[in-house]
């Protein structure tokens, strides 16, 4: 005698995932990343081609004999001083090339072709006046204005054709 096997109803539920719930959590943890996310600041390190590390001597201490030589492994420095006054915001409040200012306000596309025709004008000059740039930089000026103004020196040349390669800057003392 056979026995009677009942038959499973294929109406029995199945286990299923609900892939909608999970790809909306996807979702929101993903915007919540996203819209959470603050970047850390840029260091301010830069690689600048500075001279070999030697003793400088004030122009007005170089002996009369020859100004131009060496003298015991020292060497007369002929210094660019470039002074950047920052604003609170960190914008560029002023720009002063050695003594003389050259304009108020902050930097525009026209600022800075005034800026690189001033310097062009300067490292024209026969017989190389300045050998080194010196930056004096506000404390609150922002690192992407600095580099606008450290690429416009870079890309300067000297009489002889000589790219300016000494750059170096200093913060200012707060006021």
């Amino acid at each position: 005698m056979r026995r009677k096997r009942k038959k499973r109803s294929s109406s029995q539920e199945e286990v299923t995932l609900n892939l909608a719930a999970m790809l909306d959590m996807a979702f929101q943890l993903l915007a919540f990343f996203v819209l959470t996310f603050k970047p850390s600041p840029v260091e301010g390190q830069i690689n600048l081609n500075l001279p070999p590390p030697r003793a400088i001597l004030d122009p007005n201490q170089v002996p009369k004999e020859d100004p131009d030589e060496e003298v015991s492994g020292t060497a007369a420095a002929h210094t660019l001083t470039i002074t950047i006054a920052s604003a609170g915001n960190g914008q560029v409040a002023s720009i002063q090339v050695g003594l003389a200012k050259l304009f108020d306000g902050g930097l525009t596309a026209d600022r800075l072709r005034i800026f690189d025709r001033r310097l062009k004008d300067v490292f024209a000059i026969e017989g190389k006046p300045y050998d080194q740039v010196l930056l004096k930089v506000g404390k609150s000026l922002a690192y992407g204005e600095l580099m606008k103004i450290i690429d416009v020196c870079t890309k300067q040349k000297m009489a002889d054709g000589t790219p300016v390669n000494k750059i170096s800057f200093v913060e200012l003392p707060e006021n």
